[in-house]
């Protein structure tokens, strides 16, 4: 039974448009080269003399440049228009790119990394600003589900692919094919994004504000990068806290007291939005952990090789895929609050069947509990991300999607910072071993399991008609919405 007691008359069929396509594929590349050189650092290293430790800052440096400069991306859109500002970014980003390819040095390279995640930064909360402006809200599952499958098959598909790359081509391809690639986005984005309009309003930039910000986040990410290593101390950890609270609250107040404030944080007041920034933001931290902590139980408990490994997570990738043809069927026949229950209690059941996994298990079962897993993550994320915006009015959709974008590139950092705080608990617990074991990474997998229950609770704030518009393909007066003109 549908959400209004009735089955939803689906509205006519919908197919991705090239904006969304164009977006999702600049996403997928963004998304992408935030984690594909993890299994290609031995080789870089060995190329620039120097040790893989000390290339492996220039993941930091990439993911923390992203979350820094996504704050100024609503601002910039407002100002000079999608277009320049998306265009812009992807340039940016092919030039980092090339010079990623080329670096014969560390720090060198360290610095290339930080010009590519200025790009990134920019080019996907500018992409979907511009998709979310052009769709109207009857279409946004659709339209979401498209630009959802990068954040879900990049992680996934970045190691084998590193790997592979490294070893049978070399490891600066991982960066040159950016560049055809960025060159066909740059093209594509000068005739299909929408141009600035006319009435954008020349809001001065609130440096105050972004600089809090930046503090904030650049305290937060160190933070979570401690958490989850060995031998940190408990004085570093600490001292980033109190930084990080004391920014935070000061970029709070400053946020409510200014004129024209860098975020506006209006969209925080509408409940649907404001369940999927901090219920929802706790879920897919917790499904972001999955990725990080099943390559490693297969290495080190199952003593299966990287390759190897990495073609059993393939099957997350799968489900994700897989899913898609009636993920949009599912939320308009159930309704947002019992799509997002029911299926976070199967997503903690698959995370609990993962943590019930031992060598001897036959692979097939393997590959079908992780297709399940990849499939239920999907579902989650896409529900969580088109709920999101169900109820934010044109006026608040730029500050509302700088919000999103901050809180999901944070929750996916932290989902690999929880995994790992998660097996370091585990060892302590188990004597403390050198390399965690299968008990140990039972315990990480059966935490994130409860964690993930108690988390899905969260959705029972919803009503039971949360996002009805956009599930049932109805305008608020019961009417189809007009398609809006790209």
């Amino acid at each position: 039974m549908s959400v209004n007691g009735r089955a939803a008359e689906a509205p006519a069929r919908w197919r991705p448009t090239p904006l969304s396509l164009l977006v999702a594929g600049a996403f997928f590349m963004e998304f992408l080269d935030g984690s594909i050189i993890a299994t290609a650092l031995p080789a870089m290293a060995k190329a620039m003399h120097t040790e893989a430790v000390s290339l492996n800052v220039g993941i930091s440096a990439y993911l923390v440049t992203v979350a820094v400069f996504i704050l100024p991306s609503g601002w910039a859109a407002e100002r000079w228009g999608t277009r320049r500002v998306f265009g812009g970014a992807v340039v940016v980003f092919v030039i980092g790119s090339i010079l990623c390819g080329i670096s014969a040095s560390a720090p060198f390279f360290v610095a290339a990394r930080v010009l590519q995640g200025l790009g990134g930064a920019m080019m996907v909360p500018v992409g979907r600003l511009a998709v979310l402006r052009t769709t109207p809200k009857h279409r946004l599952i659709e339209a979401i589900a498209v630009l959802t499958w990068p954040g879900l098959t990049a992680p996934v598909l970045a190691p084998p692919l590193g790997g592979f790359l490294a070893v049978y081509a070399s490891w600066r391809w991982i960066f040159f094919i950016n560049v055809p690639l960025g060159v066909l986005a740059f093209a594509l984005a000068l005739r299909l994004m929408p141009p600035r309009r006319e009435e954008a309003a020349r809001t001065p930039f609130d440096l105050l504000g972004f600089a809090l910000g930046a503090m904030a986040c650049l305290a937060l990410t160190r933070l979570l990068d401690l958490l989850g290593e060995d031998g940190s101390g408990a004085v570093q950890p600490l001292l980033l806290a109190v930084v990080f609270a004391a920014c935070f609250a000061w970029l709070l107040r400053h946020l409510r007291r200014h004129r024209r404030p860098l975020i506006d944080l209006a969209p925080l007041g509408i409940a649907t939005f404001r369940a999927t920034i901090f219920g929802g933001g706790a879920m897919r931290t917790l499904i972001s952990s999955m990725p990080f902590l099943l390559p490693l139980l297969f290495q080190l408990a199952f003593g299966l090789d990287a390759f190897h490994a990495g073609l059993l997570v393939l099957a997350l990738f799968a489900g994700n895929i897989g899913i898609k043809p009636v993920t949009t069927p599912i939320l308009r026949r159930f309704g947002f609050r019992a799509t997002l229950l029911a299926n976070g209690f199967a997503q903690a059941l698959t995370m609990l069947g993962c943590a019930m996994l031992t060598p001897g298990v036959p692979e097939p079962v393997i590959l079908l509990l992780l297709l399940a897993s990849g499939a239920s993550r999907s579902l989650q994320f896409t529900a969580l991300n088109t709920l999101a915006y169900a109820d934010v009015p044109e006026a608040l959709m730029g500050s509302a999607n700088t919000i999103f974008s901050i809180a999901f590139q944070l929750g996916q950092g932290f989902g690999v910072a929880l995994g790992a705080m998660l097996l370091r608990f585990s060892r302590m617990g188990f004597g403390g071993a050198a390399v965690p074991g299968l008990a140990e990474f039972r315990a990480a997998l059966v935490g994130l399991a409860v964690l993930m229950v108690l988390v899905t609770l969260d959705a029972l704030r919803l009503s039971p008609v949360a996002g009805a518009v956009v599930a049932h393909g109805r305008s608020a007066a019961g009417r189809p919405e007009p398609e809006r003109r790209q």
